[in-house]
């Protein structure tokens, strides 16, 4: 009896090294750094009126050839300018959004190719 759990100790000790090590190595773990999306203007439920202006910033490592924003599935056109480190994000709501909540969908990739994405409402007279 004493042999078998020795025996089964020493399974115990080699299965549970080998979970340990899954996963562990710096190579099997990608850094994956989305994008982010911040000071949004309008502020999220404003009123605004129809084709006016918004406003945000993309974080760093934003791809801006990536970049797509969408007003009730209609793109938009967009200006990017650096600020900072950071790239401020400017555009117009579409002329024929009236009278509804819009979401202001946005959605770019980053480092490695990572997927982010994020937006707001507003709503327009």
């Amino acid at each position: 009896m004493r042999i078998s759990n020795i025996l089964l100790a020493l399974v115990l000790m080699a299965t549970a090294g080998q979970a340990w090590a899954y996963g562990s190595s710096s190579s099997s773990k990608k850094a994956c750094a989305k994008p982010k999306f911040t000071e949004f203007k309008p502020v999220n439920n404003a009123q605004v009126a129809p084709a006016s202006t918004f406003s945000f910033l993309a974080s760093p490592g934003t791809n801006p050839d990536s970049l797509v924003v969408t007003v009730k599935g209609q793109a938009v056109e967009l200006t990017l300018t650096p600020q900072n480190q950071s790239l401020l994000v400017q555009g117009q709501l579409p002329a024929n959004v009236t009278g509804d909540f819009a979401r202001i969908s946005i959605s770019a990739e980053g480092v490695n190719q990572c997927k982010g994405s994020d937006g707001w409402l507003v709503k327009v007279e």
